[in-house]
Formats: C-alpha cells, structure tokens, sequence
C-alpha cells in the first residue's frame, strides 16, 4: 500500500540488536502493550527535547519487550523503536551514512511484499473491484477511452478493466492507459501484461509509459487528444504532493489543528488534472492523519493505525507464513520510518483523512460522485465477494471507507468536473 521514496531511506532496524523472542519478564499481553505505549511516547518526547540519554534508556526497555517474532503490539514497537532511532542518528550524519552504507551492503532482509499484499489485503481487491465498476459505469458506449493511472500501475486493477471493456454491446473501444510510475519495472511489467491481453482480445490498445514522479509529471507528458474520454484514477499516492519544507516544531506538545493546510504543489496538481476535464476522477488514500508538523501528532495517529495494520497482516497470516509476514511488516516499517524519523521534503508519507482531500479537491473544482447507485445492496455484495470478517464498509456520500475492526482503512471517493 506505499509509494517510493525520493531519497534512499536506511534500513537502521540492520543496525539495531532486536530479540528473536519475547523477553523473559512475565506480562500478559495487555499490560505488555500498554507499557510499551508508554514507553513509546516517553522515548518520543525526550527524543524532540533533546534529552537523548532517557531517549536511549527507554530504547533499550523497548527493545526488551519487544520481539520482530512476538506478537502484534511486540513486533509494531520494534518498527517505531527503529524510526525512532533513526531520527536520532541522523542528529549525526556521519554515523548516519556510515550506518546507511552498511545497510545496502547488507541488503534486504525480506523478500518483496507485492506479490503477498493483495492476498493479505482484501481491501485491494475490494478497492479494485469498486474502481473497476464505477469506470466500466462510467465509460460505457464510449468509443475512444484515455484512462491515466496515476502511480498504482497494478496489473490486477487494469487487465480485468481491459476485458471488461472489451465485451461491451458495441464491441471494444479504443483503448488507451497512460501510467505515471518513477519505477521503469512497474511500468515494463503493466504493459507486457496489458498489450498481451489487448492482442488476445484483439482490442485496438495504446500504453503510454511516464517514467517520472508525480512531482515532476506536466501535462505534455500525459499526451491528451480531443476526442477521448478521459478518466484518472489516482491509487495510495497523491499524499507524496504534499512534502514540503515544514517549520519544524520540537515542542511535543499535544495541540492540534483541523484546518486544511494549503498545498500549492497539490492545487497545482489537481488544477492540472481539472483542466484536462476527466469524466471521472478516483482518489484512494488511506484513512489516517500523518502530516501533522509536531512529532506527537503524527507519532499517535501512525500508532493507531500501524497497529490496526499489523493486527491485519496477523489475522490474514498469523504464524504459517513468517516470511511473508516479515516481508509486508517490512514495507509498512519503512513508511514508519518516513513518518517518525523524516522531516521537510524528505517526509513524504504524509497520509491525510478523506475530509481534507475532499476540501482540496473541491478548492480545485471537482464535484463528488456518488459511488453506488444501490448503496446498501451493491456495498454488502462487493463485502461478501471481496472481504472477510473483521472488514466492514462504511459509505457516505461520495466516500467508501474500508474498516478493520471499526479502525479506517482506505477512504475511496469519486469526482466528477
């Protein structure tokens, strides 16, 4: 569910000694957790005042208590102990890069976790089925499609889309999907798999590769032509718009702010996309606030939801699958990392609640869509088919929420210009 990072990020957690297995101290789980909260947001704090002599004693209690093998809460403190490490050691940037070089030496520890995210994650493939719908919906009996993917380039959403349209009343459209990706192996792998599956179908198909970030992409780049209808579909990405240079605060107080924080690379963004008048514009992000500027803010909402998160992965693989376990806690830990140790442009994992997206979006123009036509009915069969229990959809004007265990998840909206 991440993007790529702009800058290299140090895989620190190499350098840190993590126990295999649970401390020897008798806990229930409960009490176990809860102290390791506290301990959590006591490292926290005296990491932003510059006390780092009791951040580093709460470190080691920490690490005491917590176990890269152990349970949910165990393994979630191992991760923010890491970030929290290292926000610390880069106070030194020699030890830092020293550090940094030692871990690409070293390599990844997991293998990657894409291929294991969805089946751990039905609220993908949920995800995937609502966006799927809602564009077969909305494109039908055009002739000539343009459909822009702004990041996800997921096989898995755009070939059954590929056939779905292909088997309309008038035969199949021209088809063509443009693909914004910095990685040239998503965008190899996508058009390998949607140019064979065109050829099968013998659908008159056009891919159109972007090698850039999202930052860098300009409207030349995306190739627009009167003619086409032209829908956007923006997957777990646009949030990486909002890093900026922050005034970084290191009070860790505990105040906070509602407000919409103005954005001009996003309202430049959205304007663009606005400007090129899609019949539909899908934004999916996750449901969680991590721009918040103090460490505190940012620290107790990625608890929150890092732990619904990783309470997910073990209902999903428990203990059957330590490899794929590790391999997805990975990749989540990475993004903890951006949200507890990174500041300024370097934090881009800066995840904000569909209400705020919606006042963005609004500010550049858009309109919502209502997702379903049959709210209740279409909702609770795309649940059945999709998602197990401890999943739960919520659905509110032009927003589907996906909950796990009533903790949001992913927010999926519709909008129109």
């Amino acid at each position: 569910m991440s993007s790529s990072s702009s800058s290299a990020k140090p895989d620190v957690t190499l350098s840190l000694t993590l126990p295999s297995s649970p401390a020897h101290e008798t806990f229930k789980p409960e009490e176990r957790g809860l102290l390791l909260i506290q301990l959590l947001l006591s490292c926290a704090r005296n990491a932003s005042s510059n006390n780092l002599h009791r951040a580093d004693a709460c470190l080691q209690r920490i690490l005491e208590l917590s176990s890269m093998t152990g349970d949910p809460m165990q393994r979630l403190a191992a991760w923010f102990a890491s970030a929290l490490a290292v926000r610390i050691v880069k106070r030194w940037p020699g030890i830092y890069r020293a550090l940094l070089s030692h871990a690409e030496r070293d390599g990844p520890t997991a293998p990657p976790a894409r291929p294991i995210l969805a089946p751990a994650f039905p609220c993908l493939a949920f995800t995937r089925a609502v966006v799927a719908r809602i564009l077969l919906r909305a494109l039908a009996g055009e002739r000539a499609v343009h459909i822009m993917d702004l990041g996800s380039g997921d096989p898995e959403l755009w070939v059954p889309l590929l056939r779905g349209l292909s088997q309309g009343p008038d035969g199949p459209p021209q088809f063509r999907l443009t693909c914004v990706s910095a990685r040239r192996d998503v965008l190899d792998i996508l058009g390998h798999a949607l140019v064979k599956e065109a050829e099968i179908m013998g659908m008159p198909f056009q891919f159109n590769p972007v090698n850039v970030s999202l930052r860098e992409l300009t409207e030349e780049m995306l190739r627009l032509r009167s003619g086409e209808t032209l829908a956007v579909v923006s997957m777990l990405g646009l949030h990486a718009l909002l890093a900026e240079e922050d005034r970084i605060d290191a009070d860790f107080g505990m105040i906070k702010s509602d407000s919409v924080k103005e954005s001009k690379r996003v309202g430049e963004f959205l304007s663009m996309v606005q400007s090129a008048s899609p019949r539909v514009f899908f934004l999916v992000e996750q449901e969680a606030d991590h721009n918040a500027t103090r460490l505190v803010d940012r620290f107790v909402e990625g608890l929150h939801y890092y732990s619904a998160v990783f309470d997910s992965i073990d209902a999903a693989l428990g203990g059957s699958c330590p490899k794929e376990r590790l391999a997805l806690e990975e990749m989540f830990g990475r993004e903890i990392e951006d949200i507890v140790s990174c500041e300024g442009l370097e934090r881009e994992k800066r995840h904000e609640r569909y209400a705020r997206w919606a006042v963005r979006l609004a500010w550049a123009g858009f309109k919502p869509v209502r997702l379903w036509l049959n709210a209740m009915e279409d909702a609770k069969g795309a649940v059945e088919a999709h998602l197990r229990d401890g999943y739960k959809v919520v659905t509110e004007r032009a927003c589907t929420m996906i909950c796990w265990h009533e903790r949001p998840f992913l927010a999926v909206s519709a909008w129109s210009c």
